[in-house]
């Protein structure tokens, strides 16, 4: 049976050295950075634990704010099937589509810093005729709250439907920018985070997922 063992860093050193020290079932001798999710072994003994992670795609429905906070009405506490995970980024109330949900914390600016570069696709419906200023406009980027949001990519649908990739994530972007020329969203749905996409799931559905499909190159 395997034992959880106490190890002060300078015993570990030496342990290291002496390539005593099994890193996920292989002998180290390097001083490597540990990850939560690695599991430490020496002689039998577990130093560390491998904590497993749940990474969980969920289809947020419409009229369901993104806050585990059950003092606000209508929050997404109510409806989730786990108790231990919190959503990475935002959809706004009227919005609907993915989540990603984890309990893993060093996902949060993985996903949502801009230096990241992980984009987030949309399809958005508006209130009237979409013509190519507006497409041109919106892929230059729309000056909201200050600022000029980055440069995007778009492909029209139809008369009045279009997707849109983002790597950014501004408070209410999209419908911002689109009121800013002159337009209102009526159907907002994002469809994927990364690599990882909506799929088949209805609302209120989820599925388990492997994390490292999101961010493969």
């Amino acid at each position: 049976m395997v034992k959880k063992l106490e190890i002060s860093n300078r015993d570990a050193q030496k342990l290291l050295i002496e390539r005593k020290i099994y890193l996920n079932g292989e002998p180290t001798s390097a001083n490597l950075e540990i990850k939560a999710e690695d599991e430490i072994l020496y002689n039998g003994n577990v130093l560390q634990a491998a904590k497993i992670f749940k990474y969980i795609a969920f289809y947020k429905p419409r009229g369901i704010e993104t806050t585990l906070n059950q003092n606000i009405g209508e929050n997404l506490a109510n409806i989730l099937p786990f108790q231990d995970v919190f959503p990475v980024g935002r959809l706004d109330k009227a919005s609907e589509g993915l989540l990603l949900l984890t309990d893993d914390g060093r996902l949060y600016d993985k996903v949502l810093r801009n230096e990241h570069k992980t984009e987030k696709e949309y399809q958005v419906q508006l209130d009237k005729p979409i013509d190519e200023e507006f497409l041109k406009n919106m892929a230059n980027g729309v000056k909201i709250m200050g600022k000029t949001t980055l440069s995007c990519r778009l492909k029209k649908i139809d008369n009045q439907m279009f997707s849109i990739v983002l790597v950014q994530g501004l408070n209410r972007q999209i419908r911002r920018m689109c009121y800013k020329l002159g337009y209102e969203v009526l159907y907002l749905k994002r469809n994927r985070i990364g690599n990882l996409e909506l799929g088949e799931l209805k609302p209120g559905e989820w599925r388990h997922i492997d994390i490292k499909t999101v961010f493969k190159k």
